[in-house]
């Protein structure tokens, strides 16, 4: 499908009327789940080894998981209404609990991580609850019923396995994601409802938090040590890479991906709702954080080579962020976004190179193959992009 052709179906879909928008007190639940994402950086780039970075992605798929389901009640309630500010006000505090035990998810506070993670899912589940009955919405209710039999399971394995370590603690966090993100794909969606413009934008907004966390890494990687040449330096490259990112997603992807979810069906729209956002956007997130465990490590030492996990880190989360949103097109539109694929390609193939150059190099290789795709784009679609972008 030609971009033109794109532009012209946006044109003609209709926009909803009156849609909810995100409140601040969404955002105040978001500010600490930008803690969860923190920690995880920190908790990776302390010790860059492989099974660190196993860890740190499956507590990541732990937070993004419940933030998603805090996503969808929001959009269903009316988020800064009645008892929903009670939840997610005691959601936060759950939440900032599980932060604080994240660099010793896979030790001494495993437990603990698994507890507060159980008492704010039950929260989600029990506002559920409460919304089907106060509406007597039967088929909300139902899911919800539904909803639980994978969060429950999923949850109290988290639990047992803060109880154990070694490959036993592996395995039940295994088991628990596979309940939890299996439960949702198997288990259909019927009896949920989506409101386009708020779940857009309440995904959005968290992509630019995730980002937001990457310049943060950046101040505190810096913290401590000389600002050299050098440092000063990679700390630019890296902004640089962190403003392409931004543009990759905000210039053009969001806004048709926004009118796309407007234009379906209500049944089709809940199903893009869980495809498009709920699941490719935890891998759009986890390239940002994967990327910022790279620069962190880089900007400690720009003129050494990078060991091996830094190196994929530096380059494979930009890769792996630019698969994403080219498989986001797929799924929303129909087709890949050839360029972006072209550069994941090239970003995974500056991986080996990465372990030879010097860090800022590498880093600089990075900056230059995303300021290229941005580039050509801009270039290339831009007939398309001036049609999309200021669309009535």
């Amino acid at each position: 499908m030609s971009e033109t052709v794109i532009a012209q179906q946006i044109d003609s879909e209709p926009a909803e009327p009156q849609e909810q928008r995100v409140t601040p007190l969404e955002l105040f639940l978001d500010l600490v789940f930008v803690l969860a994402i923190t920690q995880v950086t920190g908790y990776v780039s302390h010790d860059p080894t492989w099974s660190r970075l196993a860890e740190g992605l499956a507590i990541l798929a732990v937070a993004w998981w419940v933030w998603s389901a805090y996503a969808w009640l929001g959009n269903t309630s009316g988020s800064d209404e009645g008892i929903t500010r009670v939840v997610l006000m005691a959601a936060a505090a759950g939440m900032l609990i599980a932060s604080l035990a994240v660099p010793h998810a896979f030790g001494s506070d495993g437990l603990l991580f698994g507890i507060a993670i159980l008492v704010v899912r039950t929260i989600h589940l029990g506002a559920y609850t409460l919304i089907a009955r106060s509406r007597g919405d039967r088929d909300l209710g139902h899911m919800v019923g539904v909803l639980a039999q994978s969060v429950l399971p999923a949850s109290i394995l988290l639990v047992i396995a803060g109880t154990q370590d070694g490959v036993t603690q592996g395995v039940l966090w295994a088991a628990a994601l596979t309940v939890d993100y299996g439960g949702l794909a198997v288990r259909g969606t019927r009896g949920w409802t989506v409101q386009a413009g708020h779940f857009a934008e309440r995904h959005g907004l968290i992509i630019i938090i995730a980002l937001g966390e990457s310049v943060v890494s950046l101040g505190v990687a810096s913290t401590g040590i000389d600002l050299t040449a050098g440092v000063v330096t990679a700390a630019l490259l890296g902004i640089v890479v962190v403003g392409a990112m931004w543009w990759a997603y905000f210039d053009v992807v969001a806004l048709v991906a926004e009118r796309k979810l407007r234009g379906a069906t209500p049944a089709d729209r809940v199903v893009m709702a869980r495809d498009s956002y709920t699941y490719l956007h935890l891998p759009m997130v986890t390239g940002i954080v994967v990327f910022a465990v790279g620069v962190k490590v880089t900007l400690e030492d720009p003129s050494a080579d990078l060991a091996t996990v830094p190196a994929v880190a530096l380059c494979g989360g930009v890769a792996l962020y630019l698969l994403a949103l080219s498989t986001f097109k797929r799924r929303n539109i129909g087709s890949f976004n050839q360029p972006r694929l072209v550069a994941t390609a090239v970003l995974i193939g500056l991986v080996p190179l990465a372990t030879l150059l010097p860090a800022l190099l590498s880093l600089a290789l990075v900056a230059l193959t995303v300021v290229l795709l941005i580039a050509y784009e801009v270039t290339r679609y831009a007939a398309t992009r001036d049609r999309v972008r200021h669309a009535v």
